[in-house]
């Protein structure tokens, strides 16, 4: 479902980092009314082999809010990694088959890269009172998704990510998400081609399945048993799920695990607790869509030359591990989708050092990325 289109290379270094300044009801995401608008006790220059293990603090960091994080504090995407965790028993050889992706991008010019300006994902955070719209699905038939978006506080002018056209609507005063694959406006109203909604998202895992929303009637094709199937990406976990926000950015440090695009995955295989896939391969050492990685949680990271924002990647990294989430054309980190307002682009210089987003990553120490064991399934 996924497809990657390239951010225009030019912009990425204030692209990157240059996301909305309106103030949101959660913290650090875009809010919208009508038009678009560190861990604490464990320093930025500390490695997480040196930070305790337990669940995260929520204090504040360098004075500001700790980042806000979507679903419970128990999910796998917010809980960091033990450094005793067991690691797949083939983990050297699925490193040593990224690492020629890594080698091949780099070569090439093209990546490894950080998905923000065109495939990023547009986060609007929307009050209690935004008036509600009806989104069409225009693709696929599903009676209990098109059931939930029949009353979409969606704000007029909502402006998705370009390139795939995605778009998540969080309404904190609900608890509740939507999201969107293929948004677009027609004369007869907003329509879309798949996505998602999901009550008490607070306490969700991080990943659609069974009760995600309520269950409405089954239609005639069974695609409404549970929600297993919905979701943007093509594992099944929410679309701002691993992504890199704008109040991540702001407080200096990523609280959660990170989301990954990757060129090899692996056809008819996921791993827990991923529940689909959408991958092509039939190489041994490809990557399932779930697949866990982490950075060796015994390198100092202190002692690496890196820019800022790739120091916050390659810590969360070591702390919290990277998701494959879906196959794409180049290896990309996710990005909340950033916007032109200028209040915000003095943030670029600052965490980018003026490098765009393949030399960013250049630094990053792919060598030492660790597989975590593997809870395979068959894939469709």
């Amino acid at each position: 479902m996924r497809r990657l289109f390239r951010a225009q290379i030019a912009a990425v270094c204030l692209a990157l980092v240059g996301l909305t300044s309106a103030a949101a009801s959660a913290p650090g995401i875009a809010a919208a009314s009508g038009t678009r608008p560190s861990k604490a006790g464990c320093a930025i220059r500390k490695t997480p082999s040196q930070c305790p293990t337990r669940a995260p603090s929520r204090h504040a960091v360098n004075g500001l809010s700790a980042p806000f994080r979507f679903f419970s504090p128990r999910s796998f995407w917010n809980t960091p990694l033990s450094p005793q965790a067991p690691l797949a028993p083939n983990s050297g050889a699925l490193v040593a088959d990224l690492l020629r992706y890594v080698h091949g991008e780099q070569a090439s010019k093209t990546g490894p890269w950080i998905n923000a300006s065109n495939d990023g994902v547009t986060i609007l955070t929307v009050p209690a009172n935004q008036p509600t719209v009806t989104v069409t699905l225009d693709r696929y038939a599903d009676a209990n998704l098109s059931s939930a978006w029949r009353a979409v506080p969606l704000p007029p002018g909502a402006r998705p990510s370009s390139g795939d056209n995605d778009l998540a609507v969080w309404q904190p005063s609900t608890n509740t998400m939507w999201e969107f694959f293929q948004l677009h406006q027609t004369a007869n109203g907003w329509e879309a081609e798949w996505g998602g909604a999901m009550h008490s998202v607070s306490s969700n895992p991080g990943v659609y399945g069974p009760g995600a929303w309520p269950a409405s009637p089954m239609a005639a094709d069974g695609w409404t048993q549970d929600e297993s199937r919905w979701g943007v990406t093509a594992a099944s976990f929410p679309i701002v799920a691993g992504a890199m926000t704008y109040n991540d950015l702001k407080a200096g440090q990523i609280d959660h695990a990170l989301a990954m695009v990757y060129p090899n995955v692996r056809r008819r295989t996921f791993v827990s607790p991923a529940l689909r896939d959408d991958g092509w391969s039939t190489d041994p050492d490809s990557l399932p869509e779930g697949t866990r990685l982490r950075l060796d949680p015994r390198l100092n990271l202190a002692k690496l030359k890196m820019a800022p924002l790739t120091r916050m990647i390659a810590i969360a990294a070591q702390r919290y591990g990277i998701i494959i989430r879906d196959q794409a054309g180049v290896m990309s980190f996710i990005q909340q989708d950033p916007t032109s307002d200028p209040s915000f682009l003095a943030l670029g210089p600052k965490l980018t050092g003026g490098l765009y987003a393949s030399q960013l990553l250049a630094s990053f120490p792919w060598s030492h990325l660790q597989v975590m064991k593997m809870d395979i399934h068959q894939g469709w």
